[in-house]
């Protein structure tokens, strides 16, 4: 199968405005190997080297940021084997987790494999697609309930998150929307984000803080959802920036200084990169 290539991150991101406090945590990044099979449903390769590689390079981005936990979530161009994220965990070792993928079919066997690798959740992505849809998730939300496990889900805030709101309410886990809910901003935020913004506020829900880059966010939208509820927030670099779509390569120091500047409460820096991560993750 002959597909791109995709850029490896800088190596030399900018130095953060200010140091993170004690014990921040990196809630979004992804771990690669050459030496792991990808899915062949996958839309790009991931840039090359060996896991090895990787988690040198993951130590070092998170040394230059600031932080000493992390949460490594399971990439789509893998599938749903999730033997490279579980060994990146393993090798991260204490104060690091991960978020796997499974399929409407897991069984309890499958969940018990992720709970047994140290994982701390299952993801579902509307937005590439991938191996978990809504019902499959509504399905499996007592098991994974029963575990200790929660739902991360890659959603639009424009198209889904009005429609998920009342699903979202009755779930008996707690579910997780990555990169702010990926909103369209062009014609402002629009009754999605308002959702999301309710359902923070009812804390029926949890939210990354994570990759404007993807989508156009602003200091504006970043600001919305702290207020909403800065103790349902979480931040994330979204390292090493996969799948980026003809978008340019972000630099994670860069996207770091851009949220310190939005978010300069040190009380809410507290609760954001410390204190959510450490309830929701138990890391």
């Amino acid at each position: 199968m002959s597909l791109p290539r995709a850029a490896s991150p800088t190596a030399s991101p900018q130095a953060p405005l200010s140091s993170l406090p004690t014990g921040a945590c990196d809630t979004h990044v992804h771990l690669i190997g050459d030496d792991y099979p990808l899915s062949e449903k996958r839309v790009e390769d991931p840039p090359s080297g060996t896991l090895d590689h990787w988690l040198t390079r993951y130590r070092a981005h998170l040394a230059h940021l600031g932080c000493t936990r992390g949460v490594i979530v399971h990439s789509i161009l893998y599938g749903q084997d999730n033997s490279v994220t579980m060994e990146a965990v393993r090798q991260m070792g204490a104060g690091f987790t991960g978020i796997g993928l499974v399929p409407d079919t897991a069984t309890e066997a499958d969940l018990d494999r992720l709970v047994d690798a140290g994982l701390r959740g299952v993801r579902l992505n509307y937005v590439h697609g991938g191996v978990l849809s809504w019902d499959g998730a509504k399905r499996l939300a007592p098991a994974l309930a029963e575990r200790g496990l929660h739902i991360e889900m890659l959603a639009h805030a424009h198209l889904h998150l009005a429609a998920l709101a009342e699903d979202v309410r009755q779930m008996p886990v707690q579910i997780v929307f990555d990169h702010c809910a990926w909103p369209d901003l062009s014609s402002g935020l629009g009754a999605g984000h308002a959702a999301l913004c309710t359902l923070l506020a009812e804390e029926q829900a949890w939210v990354k803080l994570s990759a404007p880059y993807r989508y156009d966010g602003t200091p504006a939208l970043i600001e919305s959802l702290v207020a909403a509820n800065p103790a349902r927030c979480l931040w994330g670099s979204d390292w090493p920036h996969l799948m980026l779509g003809g978008v340019p390569m972000p630099d994670a120091g860069a996207l770091l200084n851009d949220f310190l500047t939005a978010v300069p409460d040190p009380a809410h820096r507290q609760a954001i990169f410390v204190d959510n991560p450490s309830r929701l993750y138990r890391i």
